[in-house]
């Protein structure tokens, strides 16, 4: 899988790599503590949330337009462990369209299976919305897959079907990939597996997954939150002079400052 720019050399980037590097390292330290009390109290103790998150704060609660579709943030190093060893699905969208061919099951089957991507299932779009209504079945196949990724062109209705299963604690919200019939699947879903979401909320608060504990070095986290506070910061309101402040935390941990915006920025802004 070809690497993507890690942010270091981005002219926008405001926040020193070193301030970055001692936030990981100590959030790192804190949750293999608190992983060492866990486990003496319940040695199979399941269901932790080890995700490092990137908590942004806005100047300004974003406008509704902003809120309803999720931003896709490109990162240098997947939170995932390999494609080929994570169980991922696929949902594809198989609506008759006006000017173009409708895309089928044997269709992408084929293309996904000669160009040798790994994807464990394919699900079209209106098999979704047959055979996933009831809560045990979303439930079901929440706990299915570790990797969503879902055709552009459904990512906005997708909530409505999937529900709070997948998007009330924002875990496993499907990932966005361009699914043209003569476009590049290969690179669209590899950019997919390598990227994390954004969704702003309807607060200044918002969150996106830069890291995991166990599995990653604590130079490719911070070389992912390079990247994402840069990627962020290009798609929130007023890019830059939008941003408040960034946090970096565990769901369960203190919210540790790596950028807050100053008193000279806030004038220029």
């Amino acid at each position: 899988m070809a690497p993507i720019n890690s942010g270091d050399n981005q002219p926008n980037q405001k926040i020193p790599r070193e301030s970055i590097r001692k936030a990981v390292t100590s959030l790192l330290k804190w949750k293999k503590k608190q992983q060492q009390i866990s486990d003496q109290k319940n040695p199979i103790s399941g269901n932790i949330d080890n995700f490092i998150y990137l908590l942004l704060t806005l100047k300004k609660t974003p406008h509704k337009n902003f809120t309803t579709i999720p931003n896709k943030i490109p990162l240098p190093h997947s939170l995932h462990t390999s494609p080929e060893s994570t169980p991922t699905c696929l949902i594809i969208d198989d609506r008759p369209k006006p000017n173009s061919q409708k895309l089928t099951f044997e269709f992408a089957d084929k293309k996904i299976k000669s160009l040798g991507i790994p994807i464990s299932k394919i699900i079209k779009f209106s098999k979704l919305k047959s055979d996933y209504r009831s809560f045990e079945s979303k439930i079901e196949l929440f706990n299915s897959f570790d990797v969503f990724l879902a055709d552009r062109r459904v990512i906005g209705v997708l909530p409505e079907i999937l529900g709070k299963v997948f998007y009330g604690k924002k875990k496993k919200n499907p990932v966005p990939v361009e699914l043209r019939r003569d476009g590049d699947w290969k690179e669209e879903i590899e950019k997919g597996f390598c990227s994390s979401l954004l969704w702003l909320s309807k607060g200044s608060c918002s969150v996106v997954k830069v890291g995991r504990f166990g599995g990653m070095e604590v130079e490719e986290v911070v070389d992912n939150v390079v990247a994402a506070a840069g990627g962020v910061a290009e798609v929130v309101p007023k890019k830059w002079g939008g941003v408040k402040s960034f946090h970096l935390k565990f769901f369960d941990s203190l919210a540790l400052p790596i950028y807050q915006k100053g008193v000279k920025d806030e004038l220029k802004s």
